[in-house]
């Protein structure tokens, strides 16, 4: 079987630099560009390429990725980041390779957190209520400001006092549900079926999985959401759903990820495997093995990445540079 050669966006962040350590545990042979929006992060280390780019809104984002899949000789793109998703859903029928976007429409609507909420709430999918700043009535007994386009868990603020700084265009006011929270990733294989999923139950830190168990509990009542969402949106490939389990045990999405998310890395150890899947589909137009998904729990630390004799950070573009891991 040839060499494949994948580009993985935002190795800066846990999505991409998880999705690469997958990559690398997948029984393919395969060769790993990375790319950031800086040009040193702890994910260089994992990547056999390196490319800077610009962020994905910026007119020359198109340009620097076609430069890359020319260079390199690109199969397939990952993107780790909301923005990417939906510009390479954008531009995907300029790109001479691969990506692993679901179609622009369904980008363009997970995207936006509030567009996401109006979509569920025309379809009677379960999802936190919500309201524009400027249209927002105080009626939420906890409310959470959050910017409505992806910025990971940057920008939030929990129980803001006044509302009327925030503007329509780039905030929204959601009801802030307190429980148990879960977090759920599934995936959508090409002939549009819902392949598997699987639930944690986590605690965060620092807006990512600090902690995290897997759980069946839920299963029955989130399979309806996901098969629900599959049914009115063309999703293709993985996707994620973050809900509150509320003391009455409703369970109430409060956002959505059209991409690989952030427990990937953790995801495959307990038998669902969202970026081999990826591969196999998109690569190989394999068939995804079946998920078997096993009982665990798992905890996140910190490594380090050590470059001795390095004495700054401008030649440590990729894998290539001595180091090692402590």
């Amino acid at each position: 079987m040839p060499q494949k050669r994948i580009v993985v966006t935002g190795i800066g962040g846990n999505v991409g630099q998880g999705i690469i350590r997958n990559i690398r545990a997948a029984p393919y042979d395969t060769y790993v560009i990375g790319t950031n929006v800086e040009a040193f992060s702890g994910g260089n280390h994992l990547c056999d390429a390196f490319y800077k780019v610009p962020y994905a809104y910026h007119e020359e984002y198109l340009h620097a990725i076609l430069a890359i899949v020319a260079e390199e000789a690109v199969d397939l793109i990952i993107p780790a980041t909301d923005y990417e998703v939906y510009y390479l859903a954008a531009f995907k029928d300029q790109i001479p390779c691969a990506v692993a976007v679901s179609d622009l429409d369904t980008a363009r609507i997970y995207l936006d957190k509030y567009e996401t909420y109006r979509f569920f709430k025309t379809h009677e999918i379960p999802f936190a209520e919500a309201y524009l700043p400027s249209a927002y009535d105080h009626s939420f007994t906890e409310s959470i400001a959050k910017p409505r386009k992806g910025r990971g868990s940057r920008g939030l603020v929990l129980n803001p006092a006044d509302v009327s700084i925030y503007s329509d265009e780039e905030y929204m006011v959601q009801e802030l549900i307190r429980g148990e929270e879960i977090t759920t990733a599934f995936y959508v294989n090409k002939q549009q079926a819902l392949h598997g999923h699987i639930t944690f139950v986590r605690t965060l830190e620092n807006g990512a999985t600090n902690l995290c168990t897997v759980t069946e509990r839920y299963n029955t009542s989130v399979e309806k959401i996901i098969t629900k969402m599959i049914s009115v949106s063309s999703i293709q490939g993985a996707a994620n759903v973050q809900s509150m389990v509320t003391k009455n045990g409703d369970i109430i999405p409060f956002e959505i990820n059209c991409r690989i998310s952030g427990t990937n890395s953790i995801r495959s150890q307990f038998g669902f495997k969202d970026v081999e899947y990826t591969l196999a589909e998109y690569l190989f137009e394999e068939a995804p093995e079946p998920p078997v998904i096993e009982p665990g729990s798992a905890a996140r630390i910190l490594m380090d990445v050590i470059y001795k004799g390095a004495h700054d950070y401008s030649g440590l573009s990729d894998k290539k540079y001595p180091h090692y891991l402590f």
